[in-house]
């Protein structure tokens, strides 16, 4: 990021670290379990308010946004985000991601057994990629979800649960 702005990566760090501690950007760390492969150990950041994010970015309304290319990730952040306030600190928030590209955008650990891979995506009809079953073996999940841009709750295969945002904050809320 710092090469790309054409600043010191250690005052990039600095400007992040003020934006994490006025709670406008969220700083979710990779999973850091002894499996072995290759990790991606920097951060993933989101911005918190997505409102926010629409404003800086120009986009104006919702067709605007449909269009973007930002879409995909403002919905994972605002998904994250919004699941993250009901979970407060029931749960460790992560993401994995391996060298290879197996992914699971958040891991919600409550304890040692009992391990949530949430992947998100802003389609009706979600499609999951092989790196998701592969990161859920890699960490051995214990509940498997895709989180998506539609109504409703079905199965997606005999281990994964396919469920709107709404369901899922259902779902958290009862579980705590």
């Amino acid at each position: 990021l710092g090469a790309n702005l054409e600043v010191d990566g250690k005052t990039v760090a600095h400007y992040i670290d003020i934006l994490a501690d006025l709670l406008l950007v969220r700083r979710l760390e990779p999973w850091h379990a002894n499996v072995k492969k290759r990790l991606v150990k920097s951060p993933h950041f989101y911005v918190r308010d997505s409102g926010i994010l629409h404003r800086l970015l120009g986009i104006g309304d919702y067709d605007a946004l449909l269009s973007n290319p930002v879409l995909g990730k403002s919905w994972e952040g605002f998904v994250i985000e919004n699941i993250l306030s009901v979970v407060a600190n029931r749960a460790e928030a992560y993401f994995y991601r391996t060298a290879a590209g197996a992914e699971i955008d958040l891991l919600l650990k409550f304890s040692a057994k009992e391990l949530w891979a949430i992947e998100v995506k802003n389609s009706v009809a979600p499609k999951i990629r092989p790196g998701f079953h592969l990161a859920c073996a890699d960490i051995k999940a214990s509940h498997k979800y895709i989180v998506y841009g539609g109504d409703g709750e079905f199965p997606i295969d005999q281990e994964i649960t396919v469920l709107s945002l709404k369901n899922m904050l259902l779902k958290l809320g009862e579980s705590g």
